[in-house]
């Protein structure tokens, strides 16, 4: 990163991403909506969930901080319901799981490091008025539809988001924001 300034607000975000992925290319692709951390902390100290696609990100937030907020992580993906009534449907487990996600009765911050598809459905469900989320943090990885569905995010979204622009991404970056978050909190 050189010489280069950090916006204050999202520095502790892009450090924390580059540090997970040692890629610098986190300083120049992750796309923020206005007062997106801001939102996203104001969000975590008022007991909201987590919402991830993956367990691997579940797994890799920290829950002690989140429990002292209030907070807990959810990850649908792998509940017999979700996947019986995906089979049923002919639809992705992560459709499924955001529409489960979407009935939780508290604000969550939905962390997407994985399904595209989650974050196509996300768009969906706020574009029906089902889903107000407090925060979308958008990295999924890889090659079918990760640039499309971020750019929805992007483009659309009337939430708060943090969005890994590009292919790049994954649940060890999903996570190590929500991190990068709690952290803020607790210092």
């Amino acid at each position: 990163m050189g010489d280069r300034v950090l916006d204050p607000e999202n520095e502790a975000v892009i450090k924390r991403a580059i540090h997970t992925t040692a890629d610098f290319d986190y300083a120049d692709n992750l796309v923020f909506s206005d007062h997106a951390v801001t939102k996203g902390i104001e969000a975590l100290k008022s007991g909201c969930d987590i919402v991830t696609d993956t367990q691997m990100a579940r797994a890799g937030i920290n829950k002690t901080i989140l429990a002292r907020l209030g907070g807990e992580v959810h990850c649908f993906m792998s509940d017999p319901d979700v996947a019986a009534e995906a089979k049923e449907r002919g639809i992705t487990r992560a459709i499924v799981s955001m529409e489960k996600a979407a009935r939780l009765e508290k604000p969550c911050i939905f962390a997407i490091g994985n399904a595209p598809t989650a974050l196509i459905c996300l768009k969906d469900l706020m574009d029906q008025g089902k889903l107000s989320p407090a925060l979308i943090i958008g990295v999924p990885v890889g090659f079918v539809n990760v640039v499309e569905s971020k750019e929805r995010i992007i483009e659309g979204s009337r939430a708060p988001f943090i969005v890994a622009r590009g292919r790049k991404g994954g649940s060890n970056v999903a996570a190590a924001i929500c991190n990068a978050l709690l952290y803020k909190i607790a210092r």
